[in-house]
């Protein structure tokens, strides 16, 4: 094999490995958006069940403060 047949197979194995690694990095991309997707839709839930907990409490606080009323 000569120098220059060397020479394109090694630049060929390493486009290969360049290309497996897009290939790599761009499922793990699609992963990553897909977790930071599932989170985000976690968050918005958790801020929403927060919201109406504190909902609760507000309403629970005005109703014992009005009972304290009506003893005094």
């Amino acid at each position: 094999m000569s120098a220059l047949e060397q020479s394109l197979q090694t630049i060929g194995d390493r486009v290969d490995r360049l290309l497996e690694l897009c290939r790599s990095l761009q499922e793990e991309n699609r992963s990553l958006r897909h977790s930071q997707e599932q989170l985000a839709h976690e968050r918005a839930q958790l801020l929403a069940r927060n919201e109406q907990a504190r909902t609760r409490v507000e309403a629970m606080i005005a109703r014992l403060k009005s009972l304290e009323q009506n003893q005094a």
